[in-house]
């Protein structure tokens, strides 16, 4: 099997073309026009639906001085592990909603069509936003949205406890709503007037001289139920420094090997999960 691969930009170490909008459209559309391809994108798709992406064109951190929380910090069960979470908890509670109300843009919706005339039969998307499945969501069933859209990094919009107990985004946020009165005043109060926090691409935003201390990440009601005791949720996203699971590294091979071709949109390919994706392209071809 040959996998071609778009040359509208040059490569590493390459001079840069710069051609026509007409031209690249119609170099595009020659690219897609057989079909059987598997579609590869990253933030730059959701940058015009207000998500902001971390890196610029050069793959670089845009803000070098952002620190997220990472794998290790967020599981360990340490009371260091404790405070980690309620940083991640109230950060997460005040960007959520942003990310929540996100509508597709002009991108989405064009990928959209083309994966419904079957251009595009396999979408690997590296977003944890859930904007692809929304701008088909008025098109395809759930069950077949999951068949043909990979979330190579998670999505924001599903929680669980330690013990697997899943629960949605929107519920889990209303239970923080409720142990947290004080921040849902403050959240209302930012409704009422129009302000905007800063989020960052992962849904949580920066906080500076805040005290994280007060903030009350609920127990698990069905880990109460069934006699135990965890306030430990994580959302199903991955974290920077954990690793993919199998499962979903295996269907991303599996997307492209089933390819003819890959097409790259709007990520600068800096993370390894989605470089390796186009290395694989480039062996078999």
């Amino acid at each position: 099997m040959r996998i071609s691969v778009p040359t509208i930009v040059g490569g590493s170490g390459a001079p840069r073309r710069t051609i026509s909008p007409a031209a690249a459209v119609e170099r595009i559309a020659e690219f897609l026009a057989p079909g059987k391809v598997t579609l590869l994108t990253g933030a730059g798709v959701s940058v015009a639906s207000g998500i902001r992406a971390y890196r610029g064109k050069d793959g670089r951190y845009m803000n070098p001085n952002y620190k997220p929380i990472f794998y290790h910090e967020l599981t360990d069960e340490s009371e260091k592990g404790f405070v980690f979470r309620q940083r991640y908890w109230l950060r997460s509670y005040l960007g959520y909603p942003s990310v929540r109300d996100a509508l597709p843009n002009t991108s989405h919706y064009a990928i959209a069509a083309l994966q419904y005339a079957s251009y595009l039969p396999r979408l690997v998307t590296q977003n944890v936003d859930g904007l692809h499945h929304k701008a088909i969501a008025h098109l395809w069933e759930p069950d077949h949205i999951r068949k043909q859209i990979l979330e190579l990094h998670g999505t924001l919009h599903r929680v669980h406890c330690k013990h697997g107990h899943i629960v949605p985004r929107d519920v889990f946020q209303d239970w923080l709503s409720a142990s947290n009165p004080q921040w849902k005043a403050f959240v209302d109060n930012l409704d009422k007037t129009g302000s905007k926090l800063r989020t960052n691409p992962d849904g949580d935003v920066d906080l500076e001289g805040v005290s994280y201390t007060d903030f009350v990440v609920p127990e698990c009601p069905q880990c109460t139920l069934d006699g135990q005791q965890s306030s430990f949720y994580k959302p199903e996203l991955i974290f920077f420094g954990e690793s993919i699971p199998s499962r979903i590294k295996d269907r991303s091979f599996h997307d492209i090997e089933q390819s003819e071709r890959v097409f790259v949109l709007g990520t600068t390919l800096a993370t390894y999960s989605a470089f390796r994706c186009l290395q694989l392209s480039a062996i078999m071809t």
